[in-house]
């Protein structure tokens, strides 16, 4: 999977499944994607923040992008999580660790994403190893299904999973001449409490961490169904 910041859940869900995490970097960046930007709870309403990129074009890859040199839209954006979720029952120990991961002094884009799911896997209870795909695969000039099958090969994999997404772009038949069986993680529908207000899916894990304990996120972490 590419680099996204502060993804939802069912993100979290795939890191779990499986044994080793690819984090696909070194591929172009996608803008009004999910690299640089996530959807939280501001004033009951979704509401998208997004993290400011000095250069952003989509023929850079992602490990090739860096943030803006300045800690203005970090303390824009703890603000925003402070005053969104004051109020939210997990608040104290989420606001923490979120505040530590955003003032984190990285200004690698790649890199900075990395050390967030680091974090955020310890928190959420995950060991999944996470391992960038531009330091190590050496592949770049495959593209698309030949590359995920290389580096598949270059592991060992006997399985490789994906996002429910995926099902469009890789065929079954092909990964099991390599003797791999491919498979598919779709999240089951999840809802919780988001104050007294309707509940908005699929927002960024912040929002996930800020109305449930981890005992309670683990429970939610396992709501998914392999296809």
């Amino acid at each position: 999977m590419q680099p996204y910041l502060f993804p939802y859940i069912g993100y979290f869900q795939l890191i779990k499944v499986v044994d080793k995490f690819i984090l696909f970097d070194d591929v172009n960046y996608i803008k009004k994607g999910w690299i640089n930007r996530n959807r939280i709870l501001v004033n009951k309403e979704e509401f998208m923040f997004t993290i400011p990129v000095k250069a952003m074009s989509q023929n850079k890859h992602i490990n090739e992008l860096f943030l803006v040199e300045e800690d203005k839209w970090k303390k824009k954006l703890v603000k925003t999580l402070e005053e969104s979720y004051k109020n939210a029952p997990n608040f104290e120990s989420a606001f923490s660790l979120l505040n530590q991961i955003i003032y984190l002094k990285e200004q690698n884009l790649s890199k900075y994403i990395l050390n967030s799911l680091e974090q955020l896997k310890e928190y959420l209870g995950i060991t999944t190893e996470i391992v960038p795909s531009s330091s190590i695969y050496g592949n770049g000039e495959l593209k698309a299904q030949d590359r995920i099958l290389d580096i598949c090969r270059k592991e060992s994999a006997d399985q490789y999973f994906n996002a429910i997404g995926g099902m469009e772009l890789y065929s079954k038949e092909e990964f099991a001449k390599e003797g791999i069986v491919l498979k598919f993680l779709r999240p089951s529908k999840i809802e919780y409490r988001q104050f007294d207000s309707n509940f908005q899916p699929l927002l960024s894990i912040i929002d996930s961490m800020m109305f449930n304990s981890q005992d309670e996120l683990s429970v939610l972490l396992n709501q998914f169904e392999i296809l």
